[in-house]
């Protein structure tokens, strides 16, 4: 079955980002996968309305406060 249409719209802004602004800016993030990619995976794996809280979550995490390191979807 293929994505919906929620799920494409998604995963073609966090594709945007990532050729459009990313390059743009520092090495930022703590995690591997980076944020960015952590949102397509989340989204490509479990659609538009899980991935995206999947991806704001792993947002939320990404701060001074938070160690990082390995962080897969799970």
């Amino acid at each position: 079955m293929g994505k919906s249409v929620t799920t494409r719209f998604f995963l073609f802004l966090v594709r945007g980002y990532q050729k459009s602004i990313s390059p743009y800016l520092p090495d930022a993030c703590i995690y591997t996968p980076t944020c960015s990619q952590y949102a397509i995976e989340a989204l490509e794996r479990y659609g538009a309305i899980r991935g995206c809280w999947l991806a704001v979550r792993r947002l939320v995490r990404c701060n001074p406060l938070h160690k990082g390191g390995y962080d897969p979807v799970p």
